[in-house]
């Protein structure tokens, strides 16, 4: 099963997917390192917005935001959240827009979605040709080189008398420029249980090759992946997140 079958198919539970996501401390953390390194303007766009959490809270911050995903029932889930958001289907490495941004944010790793390095550079460049002067391009990112392949993360919850036990992992080979992210769902109910298993192919740099892709078009600041605390990377930590401000 594709990628994006797997998603339109359980878009109804992607929520429950991410219910152990911090939302609010993801997107607080972001506007606190856009306060500090941006222009102060309010004009957000979110790329991969998925069902538009994030952007929610952004309305609530007052910011004037927009998302853009390639799934549609993602889209009309993001509606439903965010009426006062403008939402687009469109390919983050092909996107256009007939305004300027101030921010524009990619969480949950998914700047990795491009697919291949001269995809994931076509990202960038569109979204430095969005900003405004001194707008920021925030994200977070894995370095391939440090990604155990023993390593997942997983969480049950409840929803309509049914269980889902949900796991994800990174895998990378050790060479190249594709990593993937293996998921497994299960969905048990009345003792019955339906299973899922996806791979989702994506970009693998290393956070050197990120920075010296990322200097082309923006200064860049290199941060521990933590969204309550700013703190420089140490270079050890296998994710971090990025603030890059054009100037």
């Amino acid at each position: 099963m594709s990628a994006n079958a797997l998603y339109t198919d359980l878009s109804g539970y992607y929520d429950l997917m991410c219910a152990d996501i911090n939302y609010p401390a993801q997107s607080n953390g972001v506007r606190r390192l856009h306060q500090l390194f941006g222009n102060q303007g309010r004009r957000h766009l979110d790329l991969a917005c998925g069902t538009g959490p994030h952007i929610r809270h952004f309305i609530d911050f007052g910011y004037d935001s927009c998302g853009l995903d390639i799934n549609q029932p993602m889209l009309d889930r993001a509606r439903q959240r965010c009426p006062e958001a403008l939402f687009t289907r469109q390919d983050m490495a092909s996107f256009e827009f007939d305004h300027p941004f101030d921010l524009i944010t990619c969480f949950l790793y998914s700047i990795h979605y491009s697919a291949g390095i001269d995809k994931l550079e076509a990202c960038i460049k569109r979204a430095h040709n969005a900003l405004t002067q001194n707008g920021v391009l925030c994200f977070n990112a894995v370095d391939k080189n440090r990604i155990n392949n023993n390593l997942y993360v997983s969480h049950t919850t409840e929803h309509d008398d049914s269980s889902f036990t949900f796991r994800s992992g990174w895998h990378y080979c050790g060479q190249g420029d594709q990593q993937s992210l293996k998921l497994s769902i299960a969905k048990t109910t009345l003792e019955v249980t339906e299973s899922w298993q996806d791979e989702h192919a994506m970009v693998a740099l290393g956070f050197d090759d990120f920075d010296r892709l990322l200097r082309r078009y923006f200064d860049v600041h290199i941060f521990e992946h933590d969204y309550e605390k700013i703190i420089p990377w140490d270079g050890v930590s296998g994710n971090a997140l990025f603030v890059c401000v054009k100037t």
